[in-house]
């Protein structure tokens, strides 16, 4: 079948498969509620902590860089990167409104092998990057509280808050989508009062400053920690079958997140760097809270750091979801035996998906933080190349599907906005370190031989699958 004829049947077929729960195995799945579905507010605060969940963490940046070039990053850089994913993210995401998200959106560019592997490559950056928020959360704490700095307490304060964690998420999206919200306001608070604080101090001169002279700039961390700071737009996709009107909720919430952002990282930047002689070798991570102490006093140090405390909630539980939700889209699709989307009993979550993404976050969550992000960078990369590539065929592949949202360019200027962000990735990619090579190379083959293995199972029906991937299939086929 033609692609125009072909496009007809995808849509409704895909909103009939986001609708579909698996039914768990015993006579109590008659007593699984029907989901709330997520309103534009709860998605916003929801994409922002996909994304950013507030300054801390972007500290880094001054040390490897220099004032002006951070500055300069997180105010242009949006534009090169930031931008261009959430415009292709509104487009697929609503013309594929399904939790899949952008496994559906590679699949249906090139196929089930595609489709399969972008799920790899994103599932593992994600349950990577979410090990990274436990360890976030401690070098937050260990500054109020030296016992979390080395040894068996810290290794025990995150294997507790990662189990802790998870546990919230397990409530409910709805349960989560609220509590971002509440987090959201509560950890930008004390940055608007430093902001407010700093004022009188602040020396604009300090913001064009390039560095101290002797300190060498780290541009592999600088560029890391920008793109750690400013990707994952696409991730709140994967929960598109969640969403109340995800054609319309989509955009707005992508806007709106994309605004908050942008303000959240500059703004107590700029503030910070104005108002306190740079000594440059003190902004790493954490540094905020000792910038704050500097500029009103220890109380609102304090503050910053229940602040970071808030925000990593924030961040764990919305990543986790993105990861769950995945697994159970897949699922849906026959990527994965259908036992990956059970949802729970009592609220209706994906356990199975929240279970295996805390099970692999905890085995890599004693990694150093900057291995982690450098890792996640690298499996991402991957990821978002396919994905551009996909947003670019679709757009060739099936001229006239409906669009909700469409990104207001011709195919010429489309494969201009995704080539500057993708030669940016492919920069982020050339200078790993061999062991992140190593790392994305094993995780790699391990996305690969599953889809083999699955297939298999599928033949020798060891297993139970969905069909609704190879019905999209046939529909291409026909």
């Amino acid at each position: 079948m033609e692609a125009t004829n072909s496009s007809q049947n995808i849509q409704p077929l895909l909103q009939q498969q986001q609708q579909q729960q698996p039914s768990p195995p015993s006579p109590s799945s008659n007593t699984i509620k029907t989901p709330h579905k997520l309103a534009l507010i709860p998605l916003v605060f929801l994409i922002y902590f996909e994304v950013a969940g507030g300054p801390y963490g972007e500290e880094a940046a001054v040390g490897a860089a220099g004032p002006l070039f951070a500055i300069l990053g997180f105010l242009i850089f949006p534009f090169i990167w930031s931008i261009p994913e959430a415009l292709v993210t509104a487009e697929l995401a609503t013309t594929f409104p399904g939790n899949g998200g952008f496994v559906i959106w590679a699949h249906q560019a090139f196929g089930p092998f595609w489709g399969s592997l972008m799920g790899s490559w994103k599932f593992f950056s994600g349950v990577i990057n979410l090990a990274s928020y436990p360890v976030l959360c401690i070098d937050y704490l260990k500054l109020v509280f030296p016992i979390f700095s080395t040894g068996l307490p810290r290794y025990l304060a995150i294997f507790v808050s990662t189990l802790v964690l998870s546990f919230l998420n397990y409530t409910g999206l709805t349960i989560v989508g609220y509590t971002a919200v509440t987090l959201g306001v509560v950890s930008l608070l004390p940055f608007i009062v430093m902001t407010l604080v700093a004022i009188p101090k602040i020396e604009p001169s300090r913001w064009i400053s390039l560095g101290q002279e002797g300190v060498e700039k780290d541009w592999t961390l600088f560029f890391n920690t920008l793109f750690w700071n400013l990707n994952f737009w696409d991730n709140a996709s994967t929960l598109a079958g969640e969403v109340e009107q995800p054609q319309k909720t989509f955009p707005k919430a992508l806007f709106s997140a994309g605004l908050l952002t942008c303000l959240a990282y500059l703004i107590p930047l700029l503030a910070a760097i104005g108002a306190i002689p740079l000594d440059q070798e003190d902004w790493i991570d954490g540094y905020f809270a000792d910038a704050a102490e500097i500029i009103a006093g220890k109380w609102l140090k304090v503050w910053i750091e229940i602040g970071a405390v808030l925000s990593v909630i924030g961040l764990y539980e919305a990543q986790l979801s993105s990861c769950a939700y995945q697994l159970l889209g897949m699922a849906n699709l026959g990527f994965l035996p259908q036992f990956f989307g059970v949802r729970s009993t009592w609220f209706n979550t994906p356990w199975v998906g929240i279970l295996l993404s805390t099970l692999i976050t905890l085995a890599v969550a004693y990694m150093s933080f900057v291995d982690i992000i450098s890792s996640v960078n690298f499996m991402y990369s991957l990821g978002m190349l396919l994905e551009f590539a996909s947003f670019l065929w679709l757009r060739r592949k099936l001229p006239t599907v409906k669009r909700p949202f469409v990104v207001p360019m011709g195919l010429p200027w489309l494969v201009v906005m995704c080539s500057i962000p993708s030669g940016f990735l492919l920069y982020v990619m050339a200078v790993a370190t061999k062991t992140v090579y190593l790392v994305a190379a094993l995780l790699t083959f391990a996305g690969i031989a599953w889809y083999f293995l699955m297939n298999f199972c599928k033949s020798k029906m060891w297993l139970e699958f969905n069909n609704a991937g190879e019905k999209l299939e046939d529909q291409d086929l026909e």
